[in-house]
């Protein structure tokens, strides 16, 4: 991938905000944003830039996982990557493009496509970038809107902003520290791509993790051109803040408890001046008193995607709070490609995986996709697998196992067997393709 953050970026974004801002307060129409949006250092920029185009589906479905959007719902929502699958090609072997099917898209299905497909990039960028900062942590990516529901059921009235995802680096049984991320996309160019992160700090500004302007964050625009390589623009926002610790009234939760709702009063409180009371800015803020439950939701919320990424509704509703949709999981299903359940078992590029697998039309030929966890992580997190019918919900366990073992999964992309693409995080997910023999 190429990747683009430097100083000359962030004074190029800073100008299209200061534009936006001015245009916006003629109408009376105020933005606060994340200021001081910087560059990432150029060793983490350099080693976020590796990536295969099953990759990015793999990141792209995992995001979509728990996300609620479009007409498939539940389990079958993750397929939805799928449609993506011929839309990146190498450029001369070194740079991801879009291809000619990439480029051959109508108006409308473009801003999804870039939306999308930029979400993917950036994920993988984000976590790239966050392992080389911690490397003795493990980063989680979930979505914001889901863990926002289960703390502020309203939200701040008539407030559209919040962040795209949040990104937990954690060891086990210590502290957390969380990043905002805001991700947009366009076919536009490095112009639009500015327009767009200066739109993004807006995103990751309205949560606040801990005092006013301390939480870091990232924020990015990818560009798919369709002529040349796609270029992922990216800043950060740096501060003290994102940390949970808990209190000692309210220390850190036991991750394998079930995790509950919350009624967080919504707004960010702003002291700008010590000698006046505290204003109240629209947005999200997790509080000393809330941290302890923050860092519990987002562990059984990162467990409920792999999950449902496997394809095990049971098992992915125990996660969940019901704000947050835990039914959605059980009984019913409310459509008809919502069908996919953990059914089916691989071994791939030498473990055993287990999940669900999805087979679907391109062009003139029928392509079989599988999606899993590796099945001892699996027996894990699920009742009813393993022997003995383990207690659900061996969060605590679980983590321990995928943080030990970071860094040791296959670095390979191609499972002869298997005649086809690979991707495994070290979450202990896979994504594999293959073409289907007539």
């Amino acid at each position: 991938m190429a990747v683009h953050s430097g100083p000359a970026l962030a004074g190029s974004v800073e100008k299209a905000a200061a534009k936006d801002d001015k245009r916006r307060e003629k109408k009376g129409d105020c933005l606060r944003r994340k200021d001081a949006l910087t560059a990432l250092p150029g060793a983490e920029a350099a080693r976020s830039g590796r990536l295969t185009p099953w990759q990015v589906l793999h990141e792209l479905a995992h995001a979509l996982s728990l996300s609620r959007q479009g007409a498939g719902r539940g389990l079958a929502e993750h397929w939805g990557s799928l449609k993506y699958s011929q839309a990146l090609d190498p450029v001369s072997a070194a740079y991801l493009q879009l291809s000619g099917e990439g480029k051959d898209t109508a108006r409308d299905y473009k801003r999804l496509q870039s939306r999308e497909l930029g979400q993917g990039i950036a994920l993988a960028v984000a976590k790239s970038a966050l392992r080389h900062r911690y490397p003795n942590h493990f980063v989680s990516i979930v979505s914001a809107d889901i863990v926002i529901r289960a703390g502020w059921p309203k939200g701040p009235s008539g407030f559209q902003y919040r962040p795209d995802f949040l990104a937990e680096v954690w060891m086990p049984g210590e502290p957390s520290r969380v990043f905002p991320i805001a991700s947009k996309g366009n076919h536009g160019g490095a112009k639009q791509s500015c327009v767009q992160l200066a739109s993004a700090s807006a995103h990751v500004e309205a949560m606040h993790i801990g005092a006013w302007n301390e939480t870091p964050c990232f924020v990015f625009s990818t560009e798919l051109p369709l002529e040349g390589p796609a270029t992922v623009h990216c800043l950060q926002a740096s501060g003290r803040g994102g940390w949970l610790r808990g209190t000692a009234e309210r220390p850190l939760r036991d991750l394998d408890g079930v995790a509950e709702n919350e009624n967080i009063p919504p707004g960010i409180l702003h002291v700008a001046d010590s000698d006046e009371a505290p204003v109240v800015e629209p947005g999200f803020q997790v509080r000393p008193e809330h941290e302890a439950w923050f860092q519990h939701v987002l562990a059984r919320t990162a467990t409920a995607a792999v999950t449902a990424f496997a394809g095990d509704g049971d098992t992915t509703a125990q996660y969940l709070t019901s704000r947050q949709g835990s039914r959605r999981y059980t009984g019913g299903l409310a459509h008809a490609a919502a069908g996919s359940v953990q059914d089916a078992q691989h071994d791939l590029l030498g473990i055993p995986f287990v999940g669900t697998d999805h087979v679907f039309r391109l062009n003139d030929q029928r392509v079989e996709a599988f999606t899993g966890v590796a099945a001892d992580l699996f027996a894990l997190l699920s009742p009813s697998t393993g022997e003995g019918h383990r207690d659900a919900g061996q969060v605590i366990e679980y983590r321990q196992a995928v943080h030990a073992r970071r860094g040791t999964w296959p670095e390979q992309t191609w499972d002869r067997r298997w005649r086809g693409p690979v991707s495994v995080q070290e979450d202990g997910t896979v994504l594999a393709m293959r073409v289907l023999r007539l």
